[in-house]
């Protein structure tokens, strides 16, 4: 390292003179180079120093000051689109509240590129600590600090309680007030409607017996003190406890967006590209294209979707995959950004960046499946609808009958027991049971490999009674392999390969590749092919040095009218043994077979079996031959295989299983398989497969392994087991509360629940529902 306080130091692309400005790379301060107090060299290039401290951190480790800055600039949260969880129709730009049921806005996608907004959060629980502080000493004086003072100092103990219950009611829960109004502008009356209608009679009664008292006549009146009954007391306290529930219930809310916010921060910032020269410079993550060479170093993450160009390591997948087993990564590999590199050095192609990676599009698929809606919801919306109308009534109905019927003082009791009527009654639980487990489940699933597109596909999985698989990509590892090469005929076997990979080599299909990779094993130079013609299902044609060739499966040869009778024996025997079989024609002459085998998933026979036993029919679907179909099923113990089936006749079959009443989801990986995708009851697409296939389904497996598919049933069954959970506590917990607090034991029992305990128990029924949906972020993988 040079040091030096001259400044004659030029370098291409940077030149010092003394009108130029420069930045100090350790602490940002602009310097002018006559004015630096220090100056190194590094690499030919100049930096100058605001302090000789600054300068000596530099020279200590000069790469770690010079590297790209990630982004740091943060999006305002009024830039950023709202949503309610239980109203997703509700969409807005930056936090409020929801004008239905008024409860506290969410960004519809988590992420990290914006503040999150914690201001209403701050905001209840700064109210709800200063409303505590102050009912506190309401709480005393009810219960007996009156009757400690001197009949002097009571007589003015109804103006402290207006004195300290006003800014609780009129401060703590002008929240609630504001939207008491919204509900009632929007005519969509909801929990703020109840809460604000209760606390406000308590309190303008309140209010109204302090400074007119005379409007009240004796029969209200206390007969020993002759003062009419004060409520400052429960309302205050309801505020209180109402703004506790809604503590609780926004820092649990802030815990659902975890597993989103996990995925996002897997992502690297920054990435080591290697240039054309073959210089490696550090660039930010957002600078990559495809195509640049990356490298990833030991323990450190892969920058971006891409597959290795060079290098051998083992890759901790399990935070996309749900698996916690490393995953062995050679020349040809495909890598999934975010994940962790081993102890092997990579180089990798960058295929697919920003968000079409598949880190980016789980993270979307979550948040979209998040804000979906359930079809159990419907019953609690149904509910909901003539809920809070029907509470009013009841309120109205206890308030007359209290006022006629009750005992002395009887408009006193009416009051007491329609607000408490009002209050338990808060159908906040009920809006929350069901979106509130479909935000767990989704999070969750996400961490195991599992992503689900929306609640319905949530919701149906745990019903489905056949699965039907199909075998290429789904029970297979969906990457074949060569086996062999049977001549008939005169041409030789490496003349059939010949013709048959350069054929091939215009195709996309896995089993084509498989062809043209064992011809380049064998060093095979592969000739033009013209006029390419593929026959989806079937196989292909072209015109191979002058030739007419045809490559495919027994339908292809039976449609040009090939004799295949010399073939016939080798091909059952070896499709018996589990291979496919091709059939290679020349000039409309069979002239040899092509053998290619697909290895079976290792989790599938154990995947399958665990179905089978959880009540699922396994159904094998295969455009394959029946004898190659045959040796797959047997090996993995399907239920029933259907085999040389067209893309076009795969969804016709699931059609004719759910006509026979049958709950079907259909798993695939190609192109091919989507319309079957999309005709099932439940889609469920290999993330290792086709984006198509992926659009098409309702669950996506992001390992591509028949062990998601148990997952999803589990989490599927755990969550809807949940929410009914939650619907059941809410249901019961008003069944139960609404008549007590209207005094139905009261003849019988002479119990009445307070307003005060029916806030409290009101607010726990909502925290209650939402730590039991919190419950399903334990489900193991």
């Amino acid at each position: 390292m040079d040091h030096t306080h001259s400044d004659h130091s030029h370098s291409e692309g940077q030149h010092t003179h003394s009108s130029t400005k420069h930045i100090d790379p350790v602490c940002g301060m602009t310097v002018l180079p006559e004015k630096a107090k220090g100056q190194s060299n590094y690499k030919g290039n100049p930096y100058y120093f605001c302090s000789l401290k600054c300068n000596v951190k530099f020279d200590a480790d000069p790469s770690e000051f010079l590297k790209p800055k990630p982004k740091t600039s943060k999006v305002e949260a009024k830039d950023v689109e709202y949503t309610c969880p239980m109203h997703p129709q509700i969409r807005q730009m930056g936090p409020g509240s929801c004008p239905i049921c008024g409860m506290a806005l969410e960004p519809v996608t988590v992420s990290l590129d914006h503040e999150e907004d914690n201001s209403e959060y701050l905001d209840m629980k700064k109210r709800f600590w200063i409303s505590t502080v102050l009912s506190v000493p309401l709480l005393i004086l009810t219960m007996g600090a009156r009757n400690l003072v001197s009949e002097s100092i009571q007589s003015h103990l109804n103006y402290f309680e207006f004195a300290i219950a006003s800014p609780v009611v009129l401060w703590g829960g002008w929240p609630f007030f504001v939207r008491f109004f919204q509900s009632l502008k929007n005519k969509s009356p909801n929990m703020f409607t109840l809460i604000g209608l209760g606390v406000a009679v308590a309190y303008v009664f309140s209010v109204v017996a302090v400074f007119l008292p005379s409007l009240f006549p004796n029969a209200l009146r206390d007969p020993m003190t002759g003062q009419v009954g004060l409520y400052f007391e429960p309302a205050a306290v309801i505020v209180t406890l109402v703004l506790l529930g809604q503590v609780l219930e926004l820092r649990a809310r802030g815990q659902t967006g975890a597993a989103i916010k996990a995925l996002l921060g897997l992502s690297p910032k920054t990435a080591i590209k290697i240039g054309k020269d073959g210089m490696e410079q550090e660039i930010s993550i957002d600078s990559i294209v495809v195509g640049d060479l990356l490298r990833a170093k030991p323990g450190e993450k892969i920058p971006t979707d891409g597959i290795v160009s060079s290098g051998v390591s083992s890759i901790d997948e399990s935070m996309v995959t749900g698996e916690s087993l490393p995953v062995e990564k050679l020349e040809g590999s495909k890598v999934i950004g975010g994940t962790i590199n081993g102890t092997g050095s990579l180089i990798i192609r960058a295929e697919k960046i920003g968000k079409d990676t598949l880190l980016s599009q789980i993270v979307q698929m979550v948040a979209d499946a998040q804000r979906s809606r359930a079809p159990i919801q419907k019953m609690a919306d149904q509910v909901s609808v003539y809920f809070v109308p029907a509470v009013i009534l009841v309120a109205l109905v206890t308030a007359v009958v209290w006022g006629l019927f009750g005992p002395e003082p009887r408009l006193a009791y009416a009051i007491v027991n329609a607000v408490a009527v009002l209050i338990i009654a808060c159908p906040c639980a009920l809006g929350l049971a069901t979106p509130m487990s479909i935000m767990v489940a989704t999070g969750r699933g996400a961490k195991m490999g599992v992503l689900f597109k929306d609640a319905e596909a949530i919701e149906v999985m745990r019903k489905v009674n056949v699965l039907v698989v199909d075998k290429t990509g789904t029970l297979t590892e969906g990457k074949p392999k060569l086996t062999s090469v049977k001549k008939i005929g005169a041409l030789s076997e490496l003349e059939i390969l010949k013709f048959a990979a350069s054929l091939e080599r215009e195709s996309e299909h896995p089993l084509a590749s498989a062809i043209v990779q064992g011809a380049a094993e064998k060093g095979i130079s592969l000739e033009r092919a013209e006029g390419f013609q593929s026959i989806t299902g079937r196989g292909a044609t072209a015109k191979v040095s002058g030739f007419e060739i045809a490559v495919g499966n027994r339908a292809l040869m039976e449609t040009l009218g090939i004799d295949l009778k010399n073939a016939i024996t080798e091909a059952d025997s070896l499709g018996d043994a589990g291979q496919t079989v091709m059939f290679v024609a020349q000039v409309k002459t069979l002239v040899g077979l092509i053998a290619v085998a697909d290895p079976i998933k290792e989790s599938a026979i154990s995947a399958i079996k665990t179905l089978q036993d959880s009540g699922l029919r396994i159904v094998m679907l295969t455009g394959d031959n029946k004898r190659t179909a045959d040796a797959v099923g047997r090996k993995v113990h399907v239920d029933e295989i259907i085999a040389e089936v067209l893309p076009q006749q795969k969804a016709e079959i699931v059609k004719k299983f759910q006509v026979d009443g049958k709950v079907v989801a259909m798993a695939g990986d190609g192109v091919n398989d989507a319309p079957a995708l999309a005709q099932a009851d439940v889609g469920i697409a290999m993330g290792t497969g086709t984006d198509i296939a992926m659009k098409s389904a309702g669950v996506t497996l992001v390992k591509g392994d028949l062990k998601g598919i148990v997952r999803a049933r589990e989490l599927s069954q755990a969550t809807i087991s949940n929410i009914k959970q939650n619907l059941f506590f809410a249901f019961i917990y008003n069944a139960l509360g609404v008549p007590v607090a209207a005094g139905v034991l009261y003849p019988a029992f002479g119990i009445l629940l307070s307003p005060m305990f029916a806030a409290l128990a009101m607010s726990l029924s909502s925290v209650s529902v939402i730590g039991n949906a919190l419950r399903l972020r334990k489900i193991q993988s």
